[in-house]
């Protein structure tokens, strides 16, 4: 079904699962769409809860605005406003990876009385990944090189295989991003969210966290540090959970759904 976001974007949402089942919102990060979420789909509709699986804007076949502005992470959090009000539903589960767990943050922060409970996969609080530190400043590297339009698309058309080595759907990327819009259209996240100032900054202002939350760390992300996700718990005034998942890369959810899958069910039920 196509929704109307902020701003007039068109979000395209992929709901399965049965109209009563409990909703959970699923949420993917760069460079992936709703389709990462396939084996959690599976588990979780069969478990009878409620999928929404949304291309967020610039991803898939929802609308990429070409304004960088637009790609800041309040519009995407307006945009899952509309998603759930189109819906019908007052409150869900969110599940969300990578930069969509960057944008349920400020979901689960702002918009509060939507939000049942949280599992950030992968990114913590922006306040924890802001005060992890220099290992994770240098892991970030490639938030620099994104920021320099021309050059970052014509490194990742050169280079888009090597960088995106441990993805497990590192073909379906590279095919989509022969569409140059939807190559530039990932990278506008990186300019309108992660520009190099933001390093200086003291803070992050955001309201507390006050649902429960899981926070579910893989040990061989190379891009995130696992004290990034440890310290969001001070960040979180709800029940906080975390799990670390083992020998597993940033796309835990396709590489091991064997072991995702389980903690989901048991933390959402």
């Amino acid at each position: 079904m196509r929704v109307t976001g902020d701003g007039g974007v068109g979000i395209e949402v992929f709901v399965d699962g049965p109209q009563d089942g409990r909703p959970v919102l699923l949420m993917h990060g760069w460079p992936d769409t709703h389709a990462l979420w396939q084996p959690q789909v599976e588990a979780l509709t069969a478990a009878g809860f409620r999928t929404i699986a949304p291309d967020l804007r610039g991803f898939g076949i929802s609308e990429m605005p070409e304004d960088t502005d637009a790609y800041r992470v309040e519009h995407t959090v307006a945009d899952m406003v509309a998603v759930l009000d189109a819906l019908g539903i007052e409150r869900a589960d969110v599940v969300a990876h990578d930069w969509g767990a960057a944008a349920a943050w400020g979901l689960v922060a702002m918009v509060p009385e939507r939000v049942e409970r949280y599992v950030a996969m992968s990114v913590g609080h922006p306040a924890a990944f802001l005060a992890a530190g220099l290992e994770q400043r240098m892991r970030s590297w490639y938030m620099l090189l994104f920021q320099f339009e021309g050059v970052a698309e014509a490194w990742l058309e050169k280079f888009g295989r090597l960088m995106l080595a441990s993805h497990p759907g590192r073909d379906e990327v590279l095919e989509r991003w022969q569409d140059r819009r939807a190559l530039v259209a990932g990278l506008q996240w990186y300019r309108a969210n992660a520009n190099p100032k933001t390093v200086l900054r003291d803070r992050v202002d955001l309201p507390p966290v006050r649902c429960p939350v899981l926070g579910i760390w893989s040990s061989r992300d190379v891009a995130l540090t696992e004290s990034q996700m440890t310290g969001s718990m001070d960040c979180v005034q709800g029940p906080w959970r975390y799990e670390r998942v083992e020998g597993v890369g940033h796309w835990m959810q396709i590489e091991a759904p064997g072991v995702v899958n389980p903690i989901l069910l048991d933390y959402l039920r």
